[in-house]
């Protein structure tokens, strides 16, 4: 499957869009910033490119960025707290609230 992140946004608040060879639908991971934490409020898939790993292959792009930019994630999303449950050599950029 043919998936590619792209980032947008500003200093303060952005969305990270995944887009699926032959589709014209994204899916979206979108984030605000308070102070080293990034906010993660929803992660947003539509059907037609749903069951394609899209919403996973979100959360692993900003898990990438948060190690390589020194920040700190809060999963306010539910899609996000459950992929930090899954994956617990990602607790160390977990940011509890």
């Amino acid at each position: 499957m043919d998936i590619t992140i792209t980032r947008h946004g500003s200093r303060n608040s952005g969305e990270y869009h995944a887009h699926v060879a032959g589709h014209r639908e994204i899916g979206r991971l979108t984030w605000t910033r308070d102070g080293d934490i990034r906010i993660v409020d929803h992660t947003l898939v539509p059907a037609a490119i749903g069951g394609r790993g899209v919403a996973a292959r979100l959360v692993e792009a900003i898990i990438a960025d948060a190690r390589a930019e020194n920040f700190r994630i809060r999963p306010d999303c539910s899609y996000v707290a459950l992929a930090f449950s899954r994956h617990p050599e990602w607790a160390d950029l977990r940011a509890v609230p």
